[in-house]
């Protein structure tokens, strides 16, 4: 999801609410065996587990067999965005893809690009084009990048986050060079260039902030579900909706409103993908025990809720140990000598299960696909 560049924003970010603090609740531990992994648990119950990666799991030997153990499905962190591929202007650069690739191919795990079109972490060559050689670009950059991995991805993220209302463009759109050259038709426009080279791979339009009961989630939801429309009225290949997950309690979440969100877009027949999975914790105690149980009951009621609705079909963690979230990198940065680190995912920073873990693991186990 964001770069350094855009941690600075993290109030950006969707977020649910967590109801009040169990821990005696949230302490119990489901009841599978502790060697199962949580992609086994959730593929036992029709619903597909990962995790997004980063070129740490080329160093961190532990950390990559957690890949190995917990996961059914990978999604590219950096490697495939185009701060990465083309930093500059030249040869593109494949290489941290392609590793990533190949481990996946070697542990037999399907593996997500992500993502092809965004606004935000466009290098500052390409945004000093003018706008005749950025449409140039575009078309030339989407048609080589889906061409070279036709047949080798479960899905692509091609366009990733459409929206944002705080920069007041009409239908909440999100401005950035994209939007500069094109206007809202460059959403359809990647669409239909990814299609033309590769008809094998799942489109997924992934979007942010629609976890968010308030004006910026409920904008979100409507901007989604016209778009959605638009681009299915105009036979646009449109497989998947990504919605993020970075699930942030300091803003309001009403479960019922947001499965009537799910069932609405379930109804224009795609499938819903929850992408880019954790709980940010700033806003819970400084405790570890009761931070963690708060994280896990936010997270058991946004699972359980969600996962209801037949066309949620995949849950993805962004990364899965949290001295890998970018949270923790974040308040590193702000303060390298930080004491309370943020928890938002299912490992701690020494590979071990916390409670979030085994809260996700009663949530595939409480919502059977049939």
């Amino acid at each position: 999801m964001q770069e350094w560049s855009r941690r600075n924003a993290l109030a950006l970010i969707a977020g649910a609410g967590v109801a009040s603090y169990d821990s005696k609740a949230f302490a119990a531990q489901p009841t599978q065996s502790p060697t199962q992994g949580l992609g086994a648990i959730a593929a036992k119950n029709g619903i597909v587990f990962g995790a997004a990666a980063g070129p740490v799991i080329d160093k961190d030997h532990a950390y990559r067999e957690l890949y190995q153990t917990q996961t059914r499905i990978v999604t590219t962190d950096i490697a495939m965005k185009m701060g990465t591929i083309a930093p500059q202007p030249g040869p593109k650069r494949f290489e941290s893809a392609d590793r990533l690739l190949q481990f996946c191919a070697a542990n037999r795990i399907p593996m997500r690009g992500h993502c092809l079109i965004w606004n935000e972490w466009v290098p500052q060559w390409i945004r000093s084009l003018s706008s005749a050689e950025r449409e140039k670009f575009f078309d030339s950059y989407v048609e080589e990048v889906a061409a070279r991995y036709v047949g080798k991805l479960h899905s692509w993220d091609v366009v990733n986050e459409p929206f944002w209302p705080g920069h007041k463009a009409p239908g909440g759109y999100r401005l950035g060079p994209w939007y500069d050259t094109f206007g809202t038709g460059y959403v359809r426009r990647a669409f239909e260039r990814v299609a033309s080279v590769d008809r094998t791979t799942r489109l997924v339009l992934n979007e942010a902030q629609s976890e968010r009961d308030d004006d910026v989630g409920l904008a979100v939801r409507r901007g989604l579900l016209q778009l959605v429309d638009e681009l299915k009225q105009a036979g646009v290949p449109l497989h998947a909706v990504g919605l993020q997950s970075h699930l942030q309690p300091r803003y309001p979440h009403n479960p019922e409103r947001f499965a009537e969100f799910l069932h609405a877009l379930a109804g224009r027949g795609v499938d819903i993908y929850l992408t880019e999975f954790d709980v940010r914790d700033d806003t819970f105690p400084d405790d570890i025990a009761a931070r963690d149980a708060m994280i896990a009951e936010t997270a058991e009621k946004y699972l359980n809720n969600a996962l209801r609705v037949p066309a949620v079909k995949v849950v993805i963690a962004w990364e899965l140990a949290d001295n890998y979230s970018f949270y923790t990198d974040a308040a590193k940065k702000k303060d390298p000598l930080a004491q309370r680190l943020p928890r938002p995912l299912p490992f701690d920073s020494s590979m071990q299960k916390k409670p979030l873990w085994f809260a996700m693991a009663r949530a595939f186990e409480n919502n059977r696909k049939s």
